[in-house]
């Protein structure tokens, strides 16, 4: 089944962001190696591809877990949460309608 993973990031989260980046993304082109990530990507603070230092506000992860429990497993195993970037993770079921 598939799962949102919804991070809220820690105010000022930018510096810390770019230390664990490396680490973040390895972790999902695991899941895109393996067929699993649907979409990944951060929420920009502004209105813009590339907010500098503005930074972010947070990440969304789509992608196919064995189970919801497994789906927290993972999200809670994240550099981001490790090190402090995100303040929150919200898990959820999703059920996918389009694009077919």
């Amino acid at each position: 089944m598939l799962y949102v993973i919804n991070g809220e990031d820690v105010p000022n989260s930018l510096e810390k962001r770019l230390v664990s980046r490396p680490a973040h993304l390895k972790r999902i082109k695991a899941l895109q190696n393996e067929g699993r990530l649907i979409l990944a990507g951060p929420y920009p603070v502004i209105d813009s591809f590339d907010p500098g230092p503005a930074g972010f506000s947070g990440s969304l992860i789509v992608a196919e877990f064995v189970s919801l429990e497994a789906a927290h497993t993972w999200a809670k195993a994240d550099p981001y949460v490790i090190s402090g970037v995100f303040a929150k993770i919200t898990v959820k079921p999703f059920r996918k309608v389009l694009p077919e």
